[in-house]
């Protein structure tokens, strides 16, 4: 890709994602957040927002090449949200055109009898993306303060000892995870946040297509329809999460999730913001190398 081009396409995605971009949490209120925003992109626009986004897709290609390349930076991005917010699709479709080889995406599910008898971020630690690679979490270690908070009851299976389970745990745990997010930035392991707001009556919507249409009948589980209604409590934990563990280093982007097609764009836009700040190149070739380069293609075209 052009140097030129790529300039202009990361401009624009740095722009695209700012408005959406938490890095204080200070005074952050999820309902000042329209799930339907899309800017200025309108329905009649999402044919030219797919062709923006095939083009975003090309310069985060071009970019994790020479993250790949490079070996000194990792990328770990983190997606939550509600049941059907889209996170599964976003995935797919902004990573599309990446190296397979440099991508690694990991769902957590409930925690297995040996992920409980350790601490709550060890089996996020053991799936963290190594230098040149990008990691994909879809849930992590932020359930620890969503769906446990929601049901407490959770906490037992933690066999944490009781007096370790006080009136501020989920204080505690939101400063451990701001010290762990500033570990890994230290480390070289860059950290982006992803919450897809969905609103309630769209993700309605989507378990009624979910019902349905016998292709996505696969997609419905029992659990959606029990977790929906702890939508008011949920949607407190989230504002709580965002609002006490955004950071410049570590920042949210609260995205709007009711349009699948803005969504990725202003993911897309995102990730490639991330990767433009790591001031990526190709390593260079020594003086050395250059001569062995040069006695291999005389002796490539001699043959």
């Amino acid at each position: 890709m052009q140097e030129m081009k790529m300039t202009r396409i990361i401009k624009k995605a740095h722009e695209l994602a700012k408005p959406f971009r938490v890095q204080d949490g200070e005074g952050f209120r999820l309902k000042d957040i329209d799930p339907a925003d899309t800017l200025d992109l309108k329905s009649e626009n999402k044919p030219r927002a797919k062709e923006a986004l095939t083009i975003d897709i090309q310069a985060l290609t071009a970019l994790q090449d020479m993250l790949y390349a490079q070996d000194r930076w990792g990328l770990l991005l983190i997606f939550q949200g509600m049941d059907a917010a889209g996170k599964d699709g976003a995935i797919k479709h902004v990573m599309s055109g990446v190296n397979p080889q440099g991508v690694e995406v990991y769902s957590f599910k409930s925690p297995s009898a040996e992920d409980l008898n350790h601490d709550y971020l060890w089996r996020c630690m053991k799936r963290l993306p190594e230098r040149g690679r990008i990691g994909i979490f879809n849930r992590s270690y932020y359930e620890e303060t969503l769906v446990v908070r929601v049901h407490q009851e959770f906490l037992a299976n933690q066999k944490l000892p009781p007096e370790l389970v006080t009136k501020s745990i989920w204080k505690d745990r939101f400063q451990d995870i701001r010290s762990f997010e500033r570990y890994l930035v230290r480390n070289g392991i860059a950290v982006r946040k992803f919450f897809l707001h969905v609103s309630k009556k769209e993700q309605k919507r989507r378990f009624l297509e979910r019902v349905q249409n016998p292709d996505k009948n696969w997609k419905y589980s029992a659990s959606d329809m029990k977790e929906r209604q702890f939508w008011n409590q949920y949607t407190e934990a989230y504002e709580d999460m965002i609002r006490r563990t955004a950071s410049k280093d570590a920042p949210w982007f609260v995205v709007p999730a009711d349009n699948k097609w803005f969504t990725r764009v202003v993911i897309a836009a995102a990730v490639i913001d991330a990767l433009a700040s790591m001031n990526l190149s190709y390593p260079k070739v020594g003086k050395e190398e250059l001569k062995e380069l040069a006695a291999v293609k005389r002796e490539l075209t001699e043959k």
